[in-house]
């Protein structure tokens, strides 16, 4: 047996359109093309501003615990997910972890980072409970792999800011050569 039918927007308008607090101009809905910009500057607040803060000045990547359920947040939040408590004890993760989903976007955009092939990972560092959205670099697209190992590069100068972790590049067997000593 099947449901009923969704109202059509031309049928939903002449339900409301007699009622005087509506004022409808037309029937049709009004299409346009084009692009919305939005100007907006972005306030961290002070769960924010804490982890950036120790990932500018001490390349700390740090998440939240919640003293209730022991879950790690990573970015931070200032609220419990599960339990609704307020989150106070942060403790430092990463900056190793695993790639749980990745992606390559088909299209480039003003706004991307130059880093190309542009590649994006949900990577959960290891100490943390939930995944981080961030840049994968150092790595053949065509070998990327859902489990694989990964690791943290911070960028040479940090501002404050989510860029000061620059990317996620892939762990090799073997022992790791830092950054400035790579050919």
């Amino acid at each position: 047996m099947r449901g009923p039918r969704p109202t059509s927007y031309r049928d939903l308008v002449r339900r409301v359109a007699p009622a005087p607090r509506f004022r409808i101009l037309s029937l049709d809905p009004y299409a346009a093309e084009g692009r919305l910009v939005m100007p907006y500057r972005y306030f961290p607040g002070p769960v924010a501003s804490h982890f950036f803060k120790a990932l500018r000045d001490e390349g700390r990547i740090l998440g939240i615990r919640c003293s209730q359920c022991q879950t790690v947040y990573l970015p931070p939040e200032g609220i419990c997910g599960r339990c609704f408590r307020r989150l106070h004890q942060w403790v430092e993760v990463g900056p190793k972890g695993t790639l749980l989903s990745y992606t390559r976007p088909r299209y480039v955009l003003d706004i991307h980072p130059r880093i190309q092939p542009l590649l994006f990972g949900i990577i959960r560092l290891d100490g943390a409970d939930t995944g981080l959205l961030h840049l994968l670099g150092e790595v053949d697209p065509d070998r990327l792999e859902i489990g694989m190992r990964v690791r943290a590069v911070l960028a040479e100068e940090r501002q404050g800011s989510i860029m000061d972790i620059h990317y996620f590049r892939p762990l090799h067997d073997g022992p790791e050569v830092p950054r400035e000593r790579r050919a």
